[in-house]
This record gives structure tokens, C-alpha cells and sequence, in this order.
């Protein structure tokens, strides 16, 4: 079977909602692009969804023959899902979004244009130009984002205005080492792999892209905001343990 050239991977909890529009916004932008979705995979992968979403995936997949459904026991966290979606995916570029589509697909062309221009990941920002984004946040999230940010940047060295956007695409043979060495299973996952990325060695584009908050945000900004600190000191910790080798290590 001939590989894809483009693979997508939605991570879904509880998502029955939201994932059949935008799969078929997905579905409607590549068919005027490519017609029959030629050269495409969509993975939806579930995280132990207990409301409808895997029943909405695999209807979907009946008129979206492109689309596989990863399904699983118990909710592992959204670096989890996304870990496991770009393991099995097969294309030579990933793009990984959520599944309420805060960035539009379209916007998959800025990151597209990023890695045609030589970059191994490109990843969507809010912060670069915040013109572009339509619907802003609370102000007590825009906050907590901006205090993340700087102890994101003191703790792990990376010079990244906005780690948190869930729309990235990767370069997959050169990038699939960094999942292969990913330990963070939650939302504090980014930083991770954007840490793993720079220590292999990898170029990284910071695109700005348009963008508007979803209230349904699966995103709670105390809890998890806590917890992705944490999973900040855990990435120094896992790097100063020896846990994420090198290749040539």
C-alpha cells in the first residue's frame, strides 16, 4: 500500500459534539485540494471517550474511507493520544489539530509552507500576531498563558512564544524520534516535545495563525495549569536522569 503523503491526527475525549463538522470541514477542504482525498490518512484517536464519539467517528468513516479510528481503555490524557496517533501514522508530513478546529484547517498552509521552506516542525501561534486571533480568551486565561510562557522559557531553555496551540505539523520520518521519546501523557506534552525536538537538533518555525477560543475547552486554567508546571520540572528532571538519550547516545 503506497504511504500517504499527509497524515492528520485528531486526539478526541468526549467530542460527539464537536468531531462530525469538523471532520467534514476536513474532508471538504482536502477534497477541493485533492480530489478522492488522494494522498491522505485521518486518524481520529480516542481517549476513552464515554460519550458517543467513537460511534460519530465511524459513521463518519463510512463516507470518509481515508479515516481510521484509534480507540482505547481508560482517558491516558491528550499527550497520550497524540503520541499514538503520530506513531501509527504513515504520512511523510503530520499535522496534528484539535478537534474543535480553533485554528481553521486552512491554516495547515502556513505550517505546510514553513516545512516546504526547511523546517523539520512547524508549529501554529497565538502570540506572534494577535490580530489574527477572533476569539480571545478570558482575560484571567490570556494571564496564566503568559505567566506559563515564562516559566516554560526559564525552565526549559526553549525561545517559543506560544507552546500550547493544538495545531503542529511535523516532518515525520526526521520527527518521529521525539515521539518515541516522549514520557508526558497530558496536556503538559508540548513543551516536552519541543524540548526533544531542539535537543535532537531539529528546526523548529513558530507560525503565526488565525485562531478563535472555544468555551467548550476540555482545559481547566487552575488544575491544569498546575500540572503542566509540574510536567515542566518533570521534563528537566527526565533530561538530567539521562531518560531522553539522543540518537547518538
Amino acid at each position: 500500500m503506497t504511504a500517504p503523503e499527509l497524515s492528520i491526527i485528531i486526539p478526541a475525549f468526549n467530542e460527539e459534539k464537536r468531531l462530525g463538522t469538523t471532520l467534514g470541514r476536513i474532508r471538504d477542504y482536502f477534497t477541493a485540494r485533492t480530489p478522492a482525498l488522494a494522498g491522505l490518512e485521518i486518524l481520529v484517536v480516542d481517549d476513552g471517550s464515554t460519550d458517543a464519539t467513537v460511534r460519530v467517528a465511524q459513521d463518519c468513516a463510512r463516507n470518509i474511507p481515508c479515516l481510521r479510528v484509534l480507540s482505547g481503555s481508560g482517558n491516558r490524557g491528550k499527550g497520550y493520544t497524540v503520541r499514538r496517533g503520530m506513531l501509527e501514522a504513515r504520512g511523510r508530513i503530520a499535522l496534528f489539530t484539535d478537534a474543535d478546529l480553533s485554528s481553521p484547517i486552512e491554516e495547515c498552509e502556513r505550517l505546510f509552507a514553513a516545512i516546504s521552506a526547511g523546517n523539520d516542525l512547524a508549529i501554529g501561534s497565538r502570540a506572534l500576531d494577535r490580530s489574527l486571533i477572533s476569539v480571545h480568551q478570558s482575560r484571567f486565561r490570556e494571564v496564566a498563558g503568559i505567566i506559563f510562557n515564562r516559566c516554560m522559557r526559564f525552565i526549559t531553555g526553549l525561545d517559543i512564544e506560544d507552546t500550547q496551540c493544538g495545531f503542529k505539523a511535523f516532518r515525520l520520518p526526521e520527527c518521529r524520534v521525539i515521539f518515541q521519546r516522549q514520557r508526558i501523557e497530558g496536556f503538559g506534552f508540548d513543551p516536552e516535545i519541543l524540548f526533544l525536538a531542539k535537543r535532537h537538533g531539529l528546526r523548529i518555525a513558530e507560525v503565526p495563525v488565525r485562531w478563535g477560543h472555544d468555551t467548550a475547552t476540555k482545559v481547566h486554567v487552575l488544575r491544569d495549569s498546575v500540572l503542566m508546571l509540574m510536567d515542566l520540572l518533570r521534563v528537566r528532571f527526565n533530561c538530567a536522569a539521562g531518560r531522553y538519550p539522543r540518537h547518538r547516545d
